[in-house]
């Protein structure tokens, strides 16, 4: 069944699947164009953007935004959400039977936005798709800027796989290999 934007996002304010809604200020849906060509997945929401409802706004979030700039892009350009929607107590990881719970939203964020390039940003977003579209895992170092085409049935196109904007802050080694792997991106435009 086709299930509109609007009947999705009600669909996740009203979600009880489990029981980080009970710790959470806003359930953090998603920012940018539900019909972008480009969509960013996030693991989960942090302190600040449970606060504000929108992910990626924090200290990170200011840093993509560099990243999108750097390629011709801005958030409304994009899509940029999270596998989970809710903020995990004091940033803890989520629980995989958490991911499990709300990856469903994801998966109709995917249907509806019918994305050309997955981004996944970090660890945890990479080793979710490896899991969703078969594929072998793979260290993060060995395979962020790459982009690896996917047809499965959840989604056909394009994959690529990119350290966590976070990362550039705490380690600035980092900054030039996400400023070069943001340059592929240009192809997707």
């Amino acid at each position: 069944m086709d299930i509109s934007w609007q009947e999705l996002e009600r669909e996740m304010r009203r979600c009880r699947k489990c029981d980080l809604r009970k710790s959470r200020t806003n359930y953090v849906i998603g920012d940018g164009d539900t019909h972008a060509k480009i969509l960013f997945v996030g693991e989960a929401p942090g302190k600040n953007e449970d606060i504000q409802g929108k992910p990626f706004v924090g200290r990170s979030g200011k840093f993509l935004d560099e990243l999108l700039l750097s390629v011709g892009l801005s958030r409304k350009d994009v899509y940029i959400t999270n596998i989970i929607k809710c903020r995990p107590p004091s940033n803890r990881d989520p629980k995989p039977e958490e991911k499990q719970k709300c990856s469903a939203f994801l998966l109709k964020q995917l249907e509806i936005i019918k994305p050309k390039l997955i981004v996944s940003l970090g660890r945890h977003s990479m080793e979710y798709f490896f899991g969703l579209f078969g594929m072998r895992s793979q260290k993060i170092g060995d395979c962020h800027g790459k982009i690896f085409k996917i047809d499965c049935p959840v989604f056909t196109g394009n994959f690529m796989v990119l350290y966590h904007p976070a990362v550039a802050i705490y380690n600035s080694n980092r900054k030039a290999e996400l400023l070069k792997d943001f340059s592929r991106l240009k192809e997707f435009k």
